[in-house]
């Protein structure tokens, strides 16, 4: 695997492309807005979403997505979640055929309810994509800085899960291999409504011991709404699922708990979304996890207050209450 393009130039795939450049590889980074790659080339960094880090000069980057696939049969697709199919849709002729597509973004598709394989299978019919999904506990901005990482690759074809976790990973880049795909893309996707949870707790002042029960309560629903859709719920113990989990949940570059400061002290999702220039998946993720959740029977009281906050005008202290004041049960 010696060619591929990277299809997003938000903060994670210019990290991911630029990581990949610097081991050797021959990378090409898609950036639909063509004054950011003409700044790009300028001054050599992505100055709209990771600032401050200087890319390879060996890394080609280009609005033009015709220019940044051509000749590669690898894709990592970095695309955002409610934005994929039509993305992909719309450049599907320019994929080969049997293409290996590594999808690194978290979410699940709202108009359908799907998730991002389900997705990307239907966008790209006829091309046979062979599937697989980068997810785990890594802020951009922290994996540019070559910081220690490690992440799940969730591949069912393990001969091609092998390669793709030997291509992935450098000496700061740990990649752990996973033939639960569902587990690990769903992993990704849940985690960060309970983040926006945790961040209204914070800003609401509640504490510590009110995370902590957030992120375990939370792990709890997250392994349930996965082994309904057929994932292995150990799966949720390991860096897709806990690992992803208590990052987004407590640090401070997490945008899903940042959206949940500031609704937890008191603004609204309407003013908080319109002066943000990156996406918060989680918003939309609760919002098809919720709906998908009813459809499915599956309990999920953490997810159900979030949704009634952030889309039903539900005072956030009225929803810790209702948390709080639920029927009496056994831990397990």
């Amino acid at each position: 695997m010696t060619k591929i393009a990277v299809l997003g130039g938000g903060s994670w795939g210019t990290t991911l492309a630029d990581m990949l450049c610097r081991k050797g590889l021959q990378v090409g980074l898609w950036v639909r807005e063509k004054e950011l790659v003409d700044e790009i080339r300028v001054q050599g960094e992505n100055t709209w979403y990771l600032p401050g880090i200087k890319l390879s000069r060996e890394l080609l980057v280009s609005s033009h997505p015709a220019e940044v696939m051509a000749g590669s049969d690898n894709f990592l697709v970095v695309i955002p979640c409610q934005f994929m199919r039509g993305v992909l849709n719309s450049i599907k002729d320019l994929f080969p055929e049997d293409p290996v597509v590594v999808c690194a973004s978290k979410g699940i598709e709202l108009a359908t309810l799907k998730p991002q394989s389900s997705v990307i299978n239907e966008a790209l019919k006829g091309k046979n994509p062979r599937y697989a999904i980068l997810s785990g506990p890594s802020f951009a901005h922290e994996v540019s800085r070559k910081l220690p990482t490690a992440v799940s690759l969730g591949c069912q074809d393990e001969s091609l899960g092998k390669v793709l976790q030997d291509t992935m990973s450098t000496p700061f880049f740990r990649v752990y291999a996973n033939p639960d795909y569902r587990g690990v893309e769903l992993g990704g996707a849940l985690k960060n409504i309970m983040a926006v949870a945790a961040g209204i707790s914070d800003g609401l002042e509640f504490g510590h011991n009110a995370r902590a029960a957030l992120i375990t309560r939370g792990l709890v629903e997250m392994s349930r709404f996965g082994v309904a859709l057929k994932a292995r719920e150990k799966t949720f113990m390991g860096l897709s699922g806990m690992g992803d989990l208590v990052l987004t949940c407590t640090g401070d570059l997490s945008r899903n708990r940042q959206v949940g400061l500031e609704i937890g002290r008191g603004k609204t999702l309407e003013d908080i979304l319109s002066h943000r220039k990156t996406v918060a998946e989680g918003v939309k993720t609760t919002e098809s996890v919720f709906l998908l959740s009813r459809r499915l029977g599956v309990e999920m009281p953490i997810t159900e207050q979030v949704y009634a906050v952030l889309f039903e005008n539900r005072d956030p202290r009225e929803a810790v209450e209702e948390l709080m004041t639920r029927e009496l049960k056994t831990e397990h």
